[in-house]
C-alpha cells in the first residue's frame, strides 16, 4: 500500500500501559467462544454491552512511541478512511461524516465496552466512538494468523472503522437491542450480518483507495478475510465448526462481502440484513 506522503491522522489517542477503568462493566463474551489465539486478533468484544457506560483513568506506564512504524502506519491508514468516508457520506448518503478516534495502546487498557489487550484484538466501542488497537497486532496478524501484508493490516483497521460507520448510521444500537431480545443463537446470527456488513463497507473503502493499492494488495485483503472466518478459526482451534456459534461469518462469506463492497463501491449494496444469501 502506497502511503508515502499520506499525513498522519490527528484523531488518535496514544495510551501508556497500565490503564484502569473507573465505573462501567467489562464484558468480552465472544472471547469465550473460541480459543484465545484463534479469536484474539479479530473477534474483539461482544456487542451486548455497547451502550453501557464507564470512564477511563490513566496511570503510569510506558507510552506508545509516536515514531513506532506500526503507529505511523495506523495513523496513515486512518487518514485514508477519513477521506473516503467523508466523500462517501457526502456523495452517497447526503450526510456529514464524523470520524472515530483510534486508541493505540501496548499491553492492556480499558474501554467503556470492556477490557482490551492482545487477547481481545482490535475492536470498536460505540459507547465512546473509538477503535482500539494493540501495537503488537500486526506481528500476530502475520505470524499467528498467516494474513501478512500491509494491506491485510489496513483492511482490519478499515473493518473497525466500518463499525463506526454503522454506528453513525444508527445500525449498531438497533442490532444491539434486537440481540438482547433474542436467544443466543438469534443474537449470533444478527452479529454475523453486522460483521459481514462491516466487511462489505471495508470493501467500499478499498474501492476508493485504489490509487494507493499495489500489486497483490487485493489478494492480501481477501486472504485476511478468509483467515478470520469463524469456520477457519474453529478448525484452527481443533474444533468441528459449529455454525450456530458463528459471530463473524465463514471464510467464504467474509471474502464474498468484502468483494461486493470492493466491486460496487456503494454503501447501499452492503445491506446484509436484507440479503437472502450471506
Amino acid at each position: 500500500m502506497r502511503l508515502k506522503g499520506i499525513k498522519r491522522s490527528s484523531n488518535v489517542e496514544r495510551r501508556s500501559s497500565g490503564q484502569r477503568s473507573v465505573g462501567g462493566k467489562s464484558s468480552l463474551g465472544v472471547a469465550g467462544v473460541l480459543a484465545v489465539l484463534a479469536i484474539g486478533y479479530f473477534t474483539g468484544i461482544d456487542v451486548s454491552p455497547l451502550l453501557q457506560g464507564g470512564s477511563v483513568q490513566q496511570e503510569s506506564g510506558n507510552a506508545v512511541r509516536s515514531d513506532d512504524p506500526s503507529v505511523v502506519f495506523s495513523e496513515q491508514v486512518l487518514t485514508t478512511t477519513e477521506a473516503v468516508w467523508t466523500q462517501v457520506f457526502r456523495d452517497q448518503l447526503g450526510r456529514e461524516y464524523v470520524p472515530p478516534k483510534l486508541v493505540i495502546f501496548s499491553g492492556v487498557t480499558q474501554s467503556p465496552c470492556g477490557g482490551a489487550s492482545g487477547a481481545t484484538g482490535p475492536f470498536y466501542c460505540p459507547a465512546d466512538s473509538k477503535a482500539y488497537l494493540d501495537t503488537d497486532f500486526f506481528r500476530a496478524l502475520d505470524q499467528q494468523m498467516g494474513a501478512g501484508g500491509d494491506f491485510a493490516a489496513a483492511y482490519v483497521i478499515a473493518h473497525e472503522v466500518a463499525h463506526h460507520v454503522q454506528n453513525e448510521l444508527g445500525i449498531l444500537p438497533k442490532v444491539n437491542a434486537a440481540r438482547q431480545r433474542g436467544t443466543e443463537v438469534e443474537a449470533n446470527a444478527l452479529t454475523v450480518r453486522l460483521e459481514l456488513m462491516a466487511d462489505c463497507l471495508s470493501g467500499v473503502w478499498a474501492r476508493n483507495v485504489q490509487g494507493l493499492m499495489e500489486r497483490g494488495d487485493l489478494q492480501e485483503a481477501l486472504n485476511a478475510a478468509r483467515k478470520i472466518g469463524d469456520d477457519h478459526l474453529q478448525k484452527q482451534a481443533g474444533r468441528v465448526p459449529q455454525p450456530h456459534t458463528f459471530t463473524h461469518g465463514t471464510s467464504d462469506q467474509r471474502a464474498r462481502w468484502f468483494g461486493i463492497g470492493f466491486d460496487g463501491g456503494q454503501v447501499g449494496e452492503c445491506d446484509t440484513f436484507a440479503a437472502t444469501r450471506l
